[in-house]
């Protein structure tokens, strides 16, 4: 057991614990945690925390975990709407702005 005060955007980097599954609970703020599965798949697994949540690393799989610090709402329109991941589709963001899949897709590689 272990207890962990990361100061806001503070990062505890990848690592793993090859004999040894964690569970982690937060008790106040926020925090990012994820995981890569292992091969083939290789997938990236995340999650946003907040205060009374539990998450679980399984044994011997790269982990982290980041502050996110506080977070005021702020959303920038256009680094959402062409930058998500995965893609929102190019064919219903043309249809949206009414514009040619071809800029859509220039926009998104922007971001």
């Amino acid at each position: 057991m272990v207890r962990i005060d990361y100061a806001p955007w503070g990062i505890n980097s990848l690592h793993t614990h090859p004999r040894a599954t964690e569970i982690l609970i937060v008790i106040e703020g926020s925090l990012e945690v994820g995981f890569v599965t292992s091969n083939p798949e290789n997938r990236h697994i995340t999650k946003i925390l907040k205060k009374g949540d539990v998450f679980v690393f399984p044994v011997g799989l790269i982990h982290y975990q980041r502050n996110i610090g506080q977070n005021p709402g702020v959303i920038t329109i256009a680094n959402t709407i062409f930058g998500s991941k995965p893609d929102i589709s190019t064919d219903l963001l043309a249809k949206a702005f009414q514009v040619d899949k071809s800029i859509v897709w220039q926009l998104q590689t922007k971001f």
